[in-house]
């Protein structure tokens, strides 16, 4: 196993399951089989993504003897969710260091309700800079005698990365036992963590698939991001791997005035799936993603002989703060 020697925790349900969408395939009329990676099933607070990286990072944060996980991101984040759940079954206290904007009024439902269920300890940023509130917090922490340990927004560094390694040997396991091979992954490329470690997976591997993320928001130098931590996370694993500009295969978000707003897009992509598939996702994320694959499959860009697997990567809880603008 490529990560077999890095410490690790449990705290996701694995393998998460593997299924074909063969209505949604029907129902755009054209295109590739259709396969979807369950990662909303990981089963952590609602389950996502961040919880096969949290099985790395919280291995780390123990080993270095930490008392609290801290970590940022935005009021709906559902890194932060994951990791106050990650906290809360470790035993560790859990810091969330939430923006941007002053703390809500009202709205403390979705992934911030579960936040407060789980016990953390939540600090607004105001119309201060994130980074620079995350460290005053640290500092507090280990002033007050606590061991915090700083988990970068979304977990993306080397080893949280590694937790979508582990993923693609079980996704390569999964296709192995149904005698079956996959041509593309297609999925949501936000802080390029679940990005680094498909890309470093797949090319360890020699997987025969195409690594095609598309982007939630402006690309911006996302890009950059990712090919530096792939970089660094194939370092990590002690890997021996190269790759080319031809690897870092990343769409432009389809149709977004801006990270977070919904669009009829995302309202249509949403009820699709949730109609054809009984599958529900959330609009930020899994649901810009369905958007782009969508737009690609109906553009003729997946020939029919091919098939993709679409990665769910959690998120769901995030609807139920929308609920007036998805309806809308």
């Amino acid at each position: 196993m490529l990560t077999d020697s890095l410490p690790r925790v449990s705290l996701a349900h694995l393998p998460t399951p593997l299924e074909e969408m063969p209505r949604l395939r029907q129902a755009l009329g054209k295109g590739p089989r259709l396969l979807i990676k369950r990662d909303d099933q990981t089963g952590l607070a609602t389950g996502g993504n961040k919880t096969r990286k949290l099985e790395f990072l919280v291995a780390e944060a123990l080993a270095q003897g930490a008392d609290t996980l801290m970590t940022a991101g935005g009021p709906q984040s559902n890194h932060c969710r994951q990791t106050a759940a990650a906290a809360a079954k470790m035993g560790l206290r859990c810091v969330l260091v939430l923006g941007d904007g002053p703390q809500p009024r009202s709205g403390w439902n979705g992934n911030l309700l579960l936040d407060d269920l789980l016990g953390a300890d939540v600090r607004w940023t105001g119309d201060r800079d994130r980074d620079t509130v995350m460290a005053e917090v640290a500092n507090e922490l280990a002033a007050a005698g606590a061991q915090p340990f700083v988990i970068p927004v979304g977990g993306s560094v080397p080893a949280g990365a590694a937790g979508y390694v582990a993923a693609v040997e079980e996704l390569a396991g999964q296709l192995a036992e149904r005698g079956e091979q996959i041509d593309r992954i297609v999925f949501v490329s936000g802080s390029a963590g679940t990005h680094a470690g498909l890309l470093v997976g797949v090319k360890a591997l020699g997987l025969d698939a195409r690594v095609e993320g598309i982007a939630n928001d402006k690309v911006g130098d996302l890009r950059t991001k990712i090919r530096d931590l792939t970089g660094a996370t194939t370092a990590h694993l002690g890997l021996d791997l190269s790759f080319s500009e031809e690897d870092f295969i990343l769409y432009e978000a389809y149709g977004t005035p801006g990270y977070g707003v919904i669009t009829d897009a995302e309202r249509a992509a949403i009820r699709l799936l949730a109609r054809t598939e009984g599958i529900v996702i959330d609009p930020v994320y899994t649901g810009r993603a369905l958007v782009g694959l969508i737009d690609l499959v109906r553009q003729g860009v997946y020939s029919s002989d091919e098939t993709v697997l679409f990665w769910h990567t959690g998120g769901t809880a995030g609807l139920f703060a929308r609920a007036a603008e998805l309806l809308g």
